[in-house]
């Protein structure tokens, strides 16, 4: 009898999982062309990171007439007198788990030069008052689509699961500054603290319609270093005079080679690029001083103090063999604001998820794929030690058919923070809709 019990017991939950893919198949398919024309809207009027105030009154608007619980303006950035842009939407469901779920808001200083109908025309001043072109060369127009259509679903979607539901429309990703924002204003204490935080990201790596997830490290840490080589000046017709910053620069860079390949593990990834050097005004004078931007990204947090370090022994290392005085010494600085942590991918909870989501897309759809070093700021919600698991998953924007064209006329395929990045809408948002809600629904089912 027990054994007949547990046969229809088991039949009869199978049941009621086969029931709720067709349902969620076909809202998703009713919302999908509002959504399509939310996308199309943020996507030609882009707000670059803290100047996100139009897209967060949206998404606001949007999630507070859905029965959400809305809070605008989250967000406390060090040394500001200005609130940020963070939107926190809560809606209770009963007694249950807490699930945050993340989209990114803000855009990129980049020119579209996409063609399509919708393309961004808006130009800004950035934050040093530069007139840049705006874009969302990133996709988060995606994101904030695909966060609208998955708080639709769940709160249409009530009967199924029990819980707490926290949406978070997350500010200045860009900058990595977003997130710290938020949890500075009191996230966790004046919102229900989550169990488990997701959030998804688009890729022009997978064809539209296919997601894919990486269980452990997925995403590298991002230091910003300011390194300053300071010498003395002198007229470029007397380098005997001078102690030349611009060859101290030329041998730092290539010095800071050998990090990498000769100072830490290879089964350690790491990445040091130097992405900014300014020196100098005249072809015939040698400068008192060059200053270098680099971008440091590891995974493990000892590789990048140890990375740190080396930067500013080998910057002090090149001063001294160039004969630059104690006073002179190079100043070397990682940024407090310009850092996230790496992006881990708790391996119970990607597992779970991913099992989610190949009942909704089906398992050919979902795909393991290799961790990256590019960086989010989004692994910040766990907090330190990962006290709360976090999962972020990648769904494919580009279609089949683009691909395809792609690679038979060799062009390569537009890179996030491209110029000419472009996702299809209409499957991007649609996996993407139906990927989170059904992850959703897992973690709260009753």
């Amino acid at each position: 009898m027990r054994m007949f019990l547990a046969a229809v017991f088991c039949s009869l939950f199978s049941l009621s999982g086969a029931a709720q893919q067709p349902a969620l198949d076909k809202l998703v398919e009713q919302e999908l062309p509002a959504l399509v024309s939310t996308y199309k809207a943020i996507h030609a009027a882009p707000e670059l990171s803290h100047h996100e105030e139009k897209t967060s009154a949206l998404v606001a608007q949007q999630l507070r007439g859905l029965g959400y619980e809305v809070t605008e303006h989250v967000g406390k950035y060090p040394n500001a007198d200005w609130k940020g842009y963070g939107v926190v939407a809560v809606l209770k469901n009963g007694a249950g788990p807490t699930v945050l779920v993340r989209a990114d808001m803000d855009a990129l200083p980049v020119e579209e030069q996409t063609g399509v109908a919708y393309a961004s025309r808006v130009h800004s001043k950035n934050d040093a008052g530069v007139d840049v072109g705006v874009m969302h060369a990133c996709g988060h127009d995606i994101h904030v689509s695909s966060l609208i259509g998955t708080a639709k679903m769940l709160a249409q979607l009530k009967e199924q699961w029990r819980g707490t539901l926290v949406l978070i429309g997350q500010p200045a990703e860009e900058m990595i500054d977003g997130a710290k924002a938020m949890l500075a204003d009191g996230l966790y204490t004046r919102f229900p603290k989550p169990d488990y935080a997701v959030a998804l990201h688009d890729t022009p790596d997978l064809e539209a319609g296919k997601v894919g997830f990486t269980a452990g490290y997925a995403l590298a840490s991002s230091s910003s270093v300011e390194v300053i080589l300071r010498g003395r000046g002198a007229h470029g017709s007397r380098p005997e005079a001078s102690k030349d910053p611009i060859v101290l620069a030329a041998e730092y860079i290539l010095a800071i080679q050998t990090i990498v390949s000769r100072e830490k593990s290879p089964f350690d990834p790491a990445v040091v690029t130097v992405g900014s050097i300014h020196g100098g005004t005249r072809p015939n004078i040698i400068p008192d001083e060059v200053r270098l931007q680099l971008t440091v990204r590891t995974y493990k947090e000892e590789v990048r103090q140890q990375i740190l370090a080396s930067l500013e022994r080998i910057a002090r290392g090149v001063a001294l063999a160039g004969g630059v005085p104690e006073d002179r010494a190079p100043i070397v600085k990682a940024s407090a604001t310009e850092y996230t942590p790496a992006m881990y991918n708790d391996p119970a909870l990607a597992a779970r998820v991913a099992a989610a989501m190949k009942k909704a897309l089906g398992a050919e759809n979902v795909v393991e794929t290799p961790p990256v070093m590019g960086s989010e700021d989004f692994g910040a919600f766990g907090l330190e030690d990962r006290k709360i698991p976090t999962f972020m998953f990648g769904v494919g924007a580009i279609d089949a058919a683009r691909l395809t064209a792609m690679k038979q006329s060799g062009t390569p395929v537009p890179s996030l923070h491209s110029s000419l990045f472009w996702p299809t809408p209409e499957p991007t948002i649609r996996t993407a809709v139906k990927a989170m809600t059904a992850a959703v629904l897992d973690l709260l089912k009753k």
